[in-house]
């Protein structure tokens, strides 16, 4: 085990874990952070997905120290359930969620993507978000939140 830094949601912590821990179990497990789920572990399904540097990634598969002392926002980080951010009030709106399992990826995903393409088609939108996995078929209602997101911007 060594001491690794990470900055989460604005915050140096330091952790002890070992050199293979993947992201999401240090934020899981050390830092309490909800966010970000264990869907495939395999980096598949995005249900762990949170940004490092403005860059969304899976934290299942990236070593937590790999990204050690780099900018990590998990979905907590853009948010509170008592504020959330307006990406997460649309989807609120839309009632996107219907589990909730894939709303993390999904969120932030779309976060990530809409810092990069201010103005996108519904295509592109649907583009984006493929790459994450929604076993219960809210796929339409999560592309609407995007656009009630962009309606308001």
């Amino acid at each position: 085990m060594t001491q690794t830094t990470l900055l989460v949601n604005g915050k140096s912590k330091s952790i002890n874990i070992d050199d293979d821990t993947p992201l999401l179990y240090a934020l899981r497990d050390d830092l309490n952070l909800k966010g970000p789920k264990f869907g495939c572990g395999l980096g598949q399904c995005g249900a762990c997905t949170v940004h490092v540097d403005g860059q969304a990634i899976r934290s299942c598969i990236t070593p937590a120290k790999s990204v050690s002392n780099k900018k990590i926002t998990t979905l907590e980080g853009l948010g509170s359930s008592a504020k959330p951010s307006k990406l997460q009030q649309a989807f609120i709106d839309e009632q996107a969620a219907q589990c909730g399992y894939c709303i993390n990826g999904m969120i932030m995903t779309a976060s990530a993507f809409l810092a990069k393409n201010k103005n996108p088609s519904d295509q592109e939108i649907t583009d984006a978000l493929s790459g994450n996995l929604c076993r219960c078929g809210t796929h339409q209602r999560i592309v609407a939140a995007v656009k009630r997101y962009l309606s308001l911007s």
